[in-house]
């Protein structure tokens, strides 16, 4: 919240500090932070080796944060890339963000967003639980 909050200041978005603004920016970053970290639990449930989940993250990140729509607008990707988009958690945390962020809406107009958050977050956490070893 610190960062999105200090990120709104030197952009230059107005009124940075408006409460209700700074509570949707928080149920936001909860359902984000929820659904990446729910993926990362479900890609490194099963791995012995401490080292590969770095090279596995620094792999994932890059390859989920170019097509969500913070660099380059989505509208205008090929089909082949809109339809990654549709499962990639990234895009819907982009459009949130720049929903509340730059168009000050409320938490309805990203309603779809948080749904998909939270939706991605149970179906990967559930997975993760399942596959989670229960012995040492």
């Amino acid at each position: 919240m610190v960062l999105v909050t200090l990120g709104s200041i030197i952009a230059g978005v107005p009124d940075p500090l408006n409460l209700l603004r700074l509570a949707r920016l928080l149920v936001l970053v909860v359902a984000t932070s929820l659904a990446l970290i729910s993926m990362m639990f479900l890609i490194v449930v099963r791995i012995n080796d401490p080292l590969l989940p770095r090279a596995i993250f620094g792999m994932l990140n890059t390859m989920l944060f170019f097509p969500s729509g913070a660099v380059y607008p989505v509208n205008a990707f090929p089909p082949w890339m809109k339809a990654m988009t549709t499962i990639n958690p990234f895009t819907y945390a982009v459009h949130g963000f720049k929903e509340v962020l730059l168009k000050n809406t409320g938490l309805g107009a990203v309603g779809y967003d948080l749904l998909f958050l939270v939706g991605f977050t149970a179906v990967t956490m559930g997975l993760a639980t399942w596959l989670f070893r229960r012995t040492l």
